[in-house]
């Protein structure tokens, strides 16, 4: 079966919204790259991780939407996507919406994510 971008996005984000540590450290290559506009630039899996861990840390109760998950390339697909969240100490409300673009290897791994968040948050 031909690998679909899209539907590996949805199962990622399906994994982050169960908070599946073990699948979603599963999906990032050893070498991956996350940027964003909010959290900056984090080289390799573990650097990646760590960051999850500790925004989930702080918004353990975050709800992802998806709006749009398309396929760019036979490996990279693109999702359109808005949460909200309550930070586990403040109590304060985080409301985000964004983009990003997800970038597989040839063996279905993430080796790269550009996050656009829409306003700063």
């Amino acid at each position: 079966m031909a690998f679909d971008p899209a539907e590996e996005i949805e199962r990622f984000h399906a994994a982050i919204n169960a908070l599946d540590f073990p699948t979603i450290e599963g999906y990032f290559a050893e070498d991956a790259t996350y940027v964003s506009n909010g959290v900056g630039s984090l080289a390799g899996r573990g650097e990646i991780m760590a960051a999850f861990r500790r925004y989930f840390d702080d918004y353990p109760d975050q709800t992802a939407e998806n709006s749009l998950v398309e396929t760019l390339t036979p490996l990279s697909g693109r999702a359109v996507w808005s949460l909200r969240a309550t930070h586990s100490k403040s109590g304060k409300p985080l409301i985000r919406e964004g983009e990003e673009t997800i970038t597989f290897d040839t063996e279905g791994r993430i080796i790269r994510v550009d996050v656009t968040d829409y306003k700063d948050f």
